[in-house]
C-alpha cells in the first residue's frame, strides 16, 4: 500500500533525469530550477545548525550530547519509515552494501563529533569554514584511494586553502590553547565528511535516498552513543528548550539540511555537492552575526577567504577532469 511519505522527503522525489534542459523542453528547465532550489534550500538548512548548538550549548548541554541527540531525533523520523516503506530494499542490501553504509555512518558520527566539539573552543566562523575543507579532502582522498593524482589546479586550491587554514589558527594563537584545539577538532571533521561523502557518491548511485540515510544516520547514532557512554556525558536531566533546539537541530540541518545533500549525491559528484556546502559559512556568519552578536576576526576573515578559493579552485579541477560542467 502507498503510504505518504515525510514533507521533507516529498519535496526530493525528483525524477531520475538530466539537470540541463535541451532547447524546447520548458519541463526539463522546470527540474532544473527545482534542482537549484532544493540545494539552496538545503544549504539554508544547514547553516542554521551552528546557531541550535550555540543555543542548546546555552542551556547547559554538552556538545557531544547535543551531537547524539541531534542524530536521535533524525533517526526517530527515519528508521521506521525507512522500515515501512523500503523493507524489501533494506533486506537486499548485500554485505559489501552493509559495510559501505556502516563506514559512512561512523564517518558521519566522528564528524559530527569533531565538529560540534569544536564549537565549545573556537568560534562559529573559524569552525564553520574549516570544516569546509572537506572538498580539499575528497580530492586527496581520490588521489590515495582511487589512484587520481591531482591536477595542478587541485593543487594549488589545496595549498590555498591549506595557507587559509594557517591564517586562521594565527588568529587564535593569542587566545590561548582551547581556541588552536577547536580549529584541530574542525578540521579532523572536514577530513570524516569527506569520507562520508566519498562513500555517499558510491553508494547513491545504486540505493534509494530513504534507505542510504536510515541506515548512516542509525549508525552515525550508534557511533554518537558510545563516544557519549565513553566519555560519560549527560543524556537527560536538560531544560525543554534544550531539547527544543536539539529538535530543531535534528529535524531542519539533519533532515533537511544533509538529506538534500545526500539526494544530490546521485545526481552530481561528491566534489561538486562539497562546493555547494561552501555557501555554509556564509550563512552561518551572517547567522551568528544578526543573531549571536559574534563578530568575525580580521584573521578569521582573511583566512576564510583563502580557504573558500581554494576549494573553489580545487573543485572546479576535480569537476573538469570528471567531465563536470564548470
Amino acid at each position: 500500500m502507498h503510504k505518504t511519505p515525510p514533507l521533507f522527503l516529498t519535496a526530493l522525489q525528483i525524477r531520475e533525469r538530466p539537470l540541463l534542459a535541451p532547447k524546447g523542453r520548458p519541463k526539463m528547465q522546470i527540474s532544473r530550477v527545482r534542482f537549484l532550489f532544493s540545494l539552496s534550500a538545503g544549504v539554508v538548512a544547514i547553516s542554521f545548525a551552528s546557531i541550535f548548538i550555540r543555543f542548546a550549548q546555552a542551556e547547559g548541554v554538552p556538545t557531544l550530547s547535543i551531537a547524539a541527540w541531534r542524530l536521535i531525533f533524525a533517526s526517530l523520523v527515519l528508521l521506521p519509515y525507512a522500515w515501512i516503506t523500503h523493507r524489501d530494499e533494506i533486506k537486499d542490501l548485500s554485505p559489501r552494501e552493509w559495510g559501505l553504509l556502516a563506514a559512512s555512518g561512523v564517518f558521519l558520527g566522528l564528524h559530527f563529533a569533531a565538529w560540534i566539539g569544536s564549537l565549545g573552543y573556537t568560534s562559529v566562523a573559524s569552525s564553520v569554514v574549516l570544516v569546509s575543507m572537506g572538498p580539499l579532502f575528497v580530492g586527496l582522498g581520490s588521489w590515495v584511494f582511487m589512484n587520481e593524482p591531482p591536477t595542478l589546479r587541485l593543487s594549488v586550491g589545496i595549498i590555498m586553502a591549506a595557507a587559509g587554514s594557517v591564517v586562521i589558527s594565527l588568529g587564535d594563537f593569542g587566545q590561548g590553547q582551547d581556541q588552536l584545539l577547536g580549529d584541530l577538532l574542525a578540521l579532523g571533521g572536514a577530513i570524516m565528511v569527506a569520507g562520508y561523502l566519498m562513500i555517499g557518491r558510491q553508494v547513491r548511485a545504486r540505493r534509494s535516498l530513504t534507505v542510504y540515510i536510515a541506515v548512516v544516520y542509525g549508525v552515525a547514532m550508534l557511533t554518537l552513543l558510545i563516544i557519549v557512554l565513553l566519555g560519560r556525558q549527560p543524556m537527560f536531566g536538560f531544560s525543554l528548550p534544550a531539547y527544543g533546539w536539539m529538535l530543531a537541530l535534528g529535524l531542519v540541518p539533519q533532515l533537511i539540511g544533509h538529506s538534500t545533500l545526500n539526494w544530490a549525491l546521485r545526481h552530481i559528484s561528491a566534489t561538486y555537492v562539497s562546493l555547494i556546502t561552501l555557501a555554509e559559512p556564509v550563512g552561518s556568519g551572517v547567522l551568528a552575526y544578526i543573531i549571536l552578536n559574534e563578530p568575525v576576526s580580521w584573521f578569521t576573515g582573511a583566512g576564510g577567504v583563502l580557504v573558500l578559493m581554494g576549494i573553489y579552485i580545487a573543485s572546479r579541477a576535480e569537476m573538469r577532469r570528471n567531465g563536470g560542467s564548470g
